[in-house]
């Protein structure tokens, strides 16, 4: 439209169109545009603290240690020798327990095969008599026992011609010749050994007058 036309039409009493108010841009979040939006404070951030370091302990070798004063001292040498004398004396200790385990192994090895070469000597070489109905008693591991023997019989083990050997918990009547080499082999498997040349107070069961009656307990 030329000013001209404008003019002819203000002059018959048109108003010009009123311009429409324009309205400020605002964003998704409902702000004016135009302002810059606050940065919100991340947690753990207080004014005066620096970026990173908010809310972190201190640590390092010197924050954990307390600074030089929490560095070890340098053992003495008093200390030094205290540890190897303690280590000296439990390697002492350990070798001596090792010693003892080894020579107890040792004798159980001995004791078994000298058990195994007098069964074998005395393999039915015994002179029970299943008839026999006298009890000889005497002392064998701290306790009574006894071994039912002939009036013969009694006489010769009185006189040290017989002996009695322990066999698996049996006590069997042997020769003084057997026994002997018996006792040379393993000699805890003598039972009753008799000296004739002995008092008689020696050995109080020799004689059956002297018999301890079967019914005792002891």
């Amino acid at each position: 439209m030329s000013d001209t036309l404008r003019d002819q039409l203000l002059g018959l009493g048109f108003k010009p169109a009123p311009k429409p108010e324009r309205k400020p841009d605002t964003r998704r979040d409902g702000r004016p545009a135009g302002r810059p939006a606050q940065a919100r404070p991340q947690a753990g951030n207080k004014p005066g603290n620096k970026p990173g370091h908010a809310g972190r302990p201190a640590h390092g070798p010197k924050a954990a240690q307390g600074g030089p004063q929490g560095q070890r001292k340098p053992r003495s040498q008093e200390d030094i020798d205290l540890a190897k004398a303690y280590a000296i004396r439990a390697q002492r200790e350990k070798d001596e327990r090792i010693e003892a385990e080894r020579q107890k192994q040792e004798e159980a090895r001995l004791r078994r095969e000298a058990k195994a070469r007098l069964d074998e000597l005395i393999k039915d070489k015994g002179l029970n008599d299943p008839a026999a109905d006298i009890a000889r008693h005497f002392p064998y591991g701290g306790k009574i026992k006894r071994i039912y023997v002939t009036a013969d019989q009694l006489k010769a083990l009185n006189a040290g011609q017989l002996g009695v050997l322990q066999q698996n918990g049996r006590y069997l009547l042997v020769t003084a010749e057997l026994l002997a080499e018996a006792e040379r082999i393993f000699a805890p498997a003598v039972a009753l050994k008799v000296d004739p040349d002995a008092p008689a107070e020696d050995d109080p069961y020799a004689d059956p007058m002297y018999q301890v009656p079967d019914d005792l307990v002891w």
